[in-house]
């Protein structure tokens, strides 16, 4: 049986960590953006950490993210919007997920997210 997913908001705090993390391995190491990608990352065991907007519609584009992330043991959070998730990126498109294949200086950014939200209960 798979472990029932529900998706969360995270808390502002750790919305900009999570936006830290992103604008960091977007300048120092990989990331993969839009949800065929992160799947593909995820599936491929490169993903290290993924971002999926909270806005997409329909929700089902991205339904299938946070059960991927639970399988390969993926930490996996949100952002509440397209736009957001995708300036974080570094383009000037809304973006629905993002994988982060290489953390590059945001290591230890992921790491600490990574154990918040397993005290959470959520990783």
């Amino acid at each position: 049986m798979s472990k029932i997913h529900i998706r969360f908001e995270p808390s502002k705090e750790l919305q900009d960590e999570t936006v830290f993390a992103l604008e960091t391995a977007r300048d120092s190491g990989k990331i993969k953006k839009g949800t065929n990608e992160a799947t593909k990352a995820i599936e491929r065991g490169r993903a290290k950490f993924v971002v999926i907007a909270m806005d997409v519609d329909p929700p089902e584009v991205v339904a299938h993210l946070p059960e991927l992330c639970n399988e390969k043991k993926i930490p996996y959070s949100y952002l509440p919007g397209k736009k957001q998730l995708g300036r974080a990126c570094g383009i000037d498109v809304p973006t629905a997920a993002v994988a982060i294949t290489d953390p590059g200086n945001a290591i230890k950014t992921i790491k600490g997210i990574a154990e918040k939200l397993e005290t959470l209960g959520l990783k």
